[in-house]
């Protein structure tokens, strides 16, 4: 462990739990190091949505009525 890390209980299923345990065999890694790596994963996919919704944000909204007759009207429903 890092100087720096910090210390969290988590609760996990019973069945997750089995199954990060034979991961962390398997790989030769800790659980905390599999859930930390799952938990960046997850924070840079939230961060790349950010940026494209920053990128978007100047276009027109659509709203789900309108989308659906366009839809109908193309023939896709």
């Amino acid at each position: 462990m890092r100087v720096r890390d910090k210390r969290a209980t988590i609760y996990f299923d019973t069945r997750i739990h089995k199954l990060l345990k034979l991961k962390a065999i398997e790989t030769s890694r800790s659980i905390s190091d599999i859930v930390n790596d799952a938990i960046l994963h997850e924070l840079q996919e939230d961060a790349e949505d950010l940026r494209t919704f920053e990128k978007r944000v100047s276009e027109p909204t659509v709203s789900y009525e309108t989308m659906l007759k366009e839809l109908k009207r193309d023939g896709t429903l």
